[in-house]
């Protein structure tokens, strides 16, 4: 083979290098392709779950009954909107509209209630919000210090209620607590829930 010219070597020695170079931007195309992947990654992740609210009227859960007292809100109408308590029977009386019945309801319920008894007088739009001021009153009874009625608070568990009243009384079993509204009693654990209206029974060792 006949050797390469000494005038041809610095030719040669340029194409070469040319051939080993990348086109412009091809270093910058391969992390655009990355970043698309991990976008579409991304993308189906799904959202954080809201943590869940702790008032009684969440999930529209909690049923209204007398010892409740409540505040009503009536768009554009101020004479409407004030505070009322749930009376024994289980009603409020609003003025303009007379008593409704709010025992068993929720207040959901309840402000669908009002205001369709608005509607029936007139006001077609009425925009009704009804919302829990106070807890009707829990009753803790038997071997505590300061048996009877104590407000009710968020959370409450049978512990805080016997702790509310003053603690146990000597010989008392906070393990032995029945907790219930009416006939409708269960045994209750130190940790277990208790709700507004509920009657608290601590009995002492036998």
């Amino acid at each position: 083979m006949r050797p390469i010219p000494l005038s041809l070597l610095p030719i040669l020695s340029l194409t070469l290098g040319a051939c080993s170079l990348q086109w412009p931007g091809a270093e910058s195309a391969a992390p655009e392709t990355t970043s698309s992947v991990g976008a579409s990654k991304l993308s189906v992740v799904p959202p954080r779950a809201p943590r869940p609210e702790s008032n009684l009227e969440s999930n529209d859960g909690y049923r209204l009954d007398a010892g409740d007292r409540i505040r009503i809100v009536v768009a554009g109408q101020d004479s409407l909107s004030h505070s009322y308590d749930i009376g024994s029977g289980g009603t409020i009386d609003i003025p303009s509209i007379g008593k409704v019945s709010a025992r068993g309801l929720s207040t959901v319920q309840l402000s669908a209630a009002i205001a369709r008894r608005l509607k029936k007088n007139g006001s077609a739009d009425a925009q009704v919000t009804v919302q829990v001021e106070t807890y009707r009153p829990i009753s803790i009874y038997g071997d505590v210090a300061n048996p009877g009625k104590y407000p009710y608070v968020n959370n409450m568990t049978t512990e805080t209620a016997i702790e509310m009243a003053g603690g146990l009384k000597a010989g008392g079993d906070k393990s032995s607590v029945t907790v219930g509204n009416g006939a409708q009693r269960r045994q209750a654990a130190s940790t277990s829930p208790v709700q507004p209206g509920d009657t608290l029974t601590v009995t002492g060792q036998r």
